[in-house]
């Protein structure tokens, strides 16, 4: 089984976060691979892992940074696979990373979620990986009806809470 996908984070203290993205990816049956390279302490194997990475078979990359924010974008630098960006709470409650993020130079697009949001960049690798994978698709047309289905029980749930005046 040859990974798809690659969930980079700057330090495995945002393993925690990325790991919503490892579900989801892992839930739709999509390989994937998880590493910790930082764009400050060891920038060589970022060069070496974002310049190999479509070689490898890597299809996407899901990048997380904190603080500093760089890797999301040095790893997009490096590759014309898609990098999808999760901003990580680590300072200024993850302002900071975002707009390091987000507000990338001309010609180097990193895809971007919201702080913490791994797991919109897991669905969103999966939505990516569908345009050319009809399984895939299938998979998350499913996903999308069970969180349809989720809301309708817990609306359902809702209704039974009682207070005295609750009209519904």
């Amino acid at each position: 089984m040859n990974p798809q996908v690659s969930i980079i984070m700057g330090s495995t203290s945002d393993l925690p976060v990325m790991e919503k993205a490892a579900k989801v990816l892992n839930d739709l049956q999509i390989p994937f691979e998880i590493n910790a390279l930082s764009a400050h302490r060891t920038p060589e194997q970022v060069e070496v892992f974002a310049k190999g990475a479509k070689e490898r078979g890597i299809k996407v990359i899901i990048a997380a940074a904190g603080m500093a924010a760089h890797l999301c974008g040095v790893i997009a630098s490096m590759t014309t696979l898609p990098v999808i960006g999760v901003p990580i709470k680590a300072s200024l409650d993850g302002m900071d990373a975002l707009l390091a993020i987000v507000q990338m130079p001309p010609g180097i697009p990193v895809a971007t979620v919201g702080i913490n949001g791994a797991q919109n960049a897991g669905i969103l690798a999966a939505q990516m990986l569908a345009v050319g994978d009809e399984e895939i698709a299938e998979k998350l047309v499913q996903f999308k009806e069970d969180l349809k289905t989720k809301i309708v029980k817990a609306n359902e749930e809702l209704s039974q809470v009682k207070y005295d005046y609750k009209t519904n």
